[in-house]
Formats: structure tokens, C-alpha cells, sequence
């Protein structure tokens, strides 16, 4: 799953003070304000000291990177939040070891998908540092995105892979022998679209219609990988 931000903090906490490490998480902490709201590319280094009340030569006491090197520190801190949030909603609507009824199927399904929604709501400067870095990813420094990749996205899709997996061994989906691609699809038809229509959360859509496209969205993942079950039943009964 990759190294829980409680680690993170532990494991920081035995090689700086802690009168340091408190120093580089509240400079890391104002930058996630700045970088949310500027941007890589706009984001100045000035900018990003005076939001956190700190001289320049002081941030880069901290992080001698400077920008490049606060940003994936911040990226990394918020993907490693929301990915940790994500497993915890995947493993609480499907548990591995006990899967779902097959009339339960679509219900949990939605379930799941409204549960990955519902994060651009509790982390909205990480999804604003998202929304930036895919629209300035020609700006941001290669190690920067391979950092919130392999924090985030990766682990939860390999999850969401896993959860496929064993959804296909229950016989309750039939991945085609490619349970990633099945993943994928279904993060596409669910979460990814509720991001493209939302902006990251920016302009959240009405109740009615998030339901709408979640439901749509499952419905259509069923179409694809169900074991032929209609998906009107289980629809009534989410």
C-alpha cells in the first residue's frame, strides 16, 4: 500500500527535532493553500514564504529544492491522505473475504463509487493540486509527478485491481482476464466522471445528479463485466 503519513511522521520524528520537523509541516501545510490556488507554475517562492510566515532563506533552509522539492513534499503528504482514505471505503464495501451477495452487487458497487466521490468534498486542496498538476504537467518536474503517481494513483488503482480480482473469483464479475483494465473502466465511468463534471470538486454538481451519474456509471461497468444479471433490481435497492 506504500507508507501511511503516521509513518511518515514517526519515521521523520527520529531523524529531525521536533521543533524542525514542526517547521517543515506547517511551511508544507501554508504551501498546500498557495499551490491549491496558484498553481506549480504561477506559484512564487516568495509566495510561498509569506503565506507560511517564513523568510525565503528560511524555506530553503528547510527545503533546499525550493519550490520543485516543496511541492512534491506537499503532493506526497496529500496523495498518501486520499489514498489511505480510499482504501479504507474500498475495504469497507468490498471485503475480500466476504463478498457480496450477487443482488447486493450493484448497491455495494454505488456504494463504493459515491465513497470516492464524496473525498473531493473532505480533501479539496489535494483535488485542487491535482486539477493543477494535469493542467500544468508540462511544467512540473518529472520526479514531482512520478511522486503523486506512486503515492496515490498507482497504489489505489492496484487496489481497485485487487478488489476486481476477487469479485471475478466470487463469480460475480467476469473481468476478461484483465482485471486492471476492468478497474480502470470502472474508475472511468464513476469517479473520473464525476471529476471531469465537477472540475475537481470546484462546481459541485446537484445531489440528483451526482446519484445520476454514479448509478449510470455502474450500470454501464455492469453492462460490460456483469455475469448477465439486469442491473434494473439492484438499482432499486441501492
Amino acid at each position: 500500500m506504500g507508507e501511511t503519513n503516521e509513518a511518515r511522521v514517526a519515521r521523520a520524528q527520529g531523524e529531525v527535532s521536533p521543533r524542525r520537523l514542526a517547521k517543515q509541516m506547517a511551511i508544507a501545510s501554508a504551501s498546500c493553500t498557495v499551490f491549491g490556488r496558484e498553481g506549480y507554475a504561477r506559484a512564487s517562492v516568495d509566495a510561498l514564504a509569506a503565506e507560511a510566515g517564513v523568510s525565503t532563506r528560511t524555506l530553503y533552509n528547510h527545503f533546499p529544492g525550493g519550490k520543485a522539492q516543496l511541492f512534491q513534499t506537499v503532493v506526497t503528504w496529500t496523495s498518501n491522505e486520499v489514498r489511505d482514505a480510499q482504501l479504507a471505503r474500498l475495504r469497507a464495501v468490498l471485503d475480500p473475504e466476504l463478498p457480496p451477495r450477487p443482488e447486493d452487487l450493484e448497491r455495494d458497487l454505488v456504494a463504493l463509487a459515491r465513497g470516492f466521490a464524496g473525498l473531493m468534498t473532505d480533501y479539496p486542496n489535494h483535488f485542487a493540486l491535482v486539477r493543477h498538476i494535469h493542467a500544468e504537467a508540462d511544467h512540473v518536474p518529472p520526479e514531482v509527478l512520478k511522486a503523486w503517481h506512486e503515492a496515490g494513483p498507482a497504489p489505489v488503482r492496484r487496489a481497485v485491481a485487487e478488489a476486481m480480482t476477487h469479485l471475478t473469483d466470487a463469480g460475480l464479475l467476469d473481468a476478461h482476464g484483465d482485471p486492471a483494465m476492468a478497474a480502470a473502466h470502472f474508475m472511468a465511468l464513476t469517479t473520473h466522471t464525476l471529476v471531469q463534471s465537477t472540475h475537481y470538486g470546484v462546481l459541485p454538481l446537484p445531489p440528483t445528479e451526482t446519484d445520476h451519474l454514479i448509478r449510470g456509471g455502474v450500470a454501464a461497468f455492469l453492462r460490460a463485466y456483469g455475469m448477465g444479471r439486469g442491473s434494473g433490481e439492484g438499482r432499486r435497492e441501492a
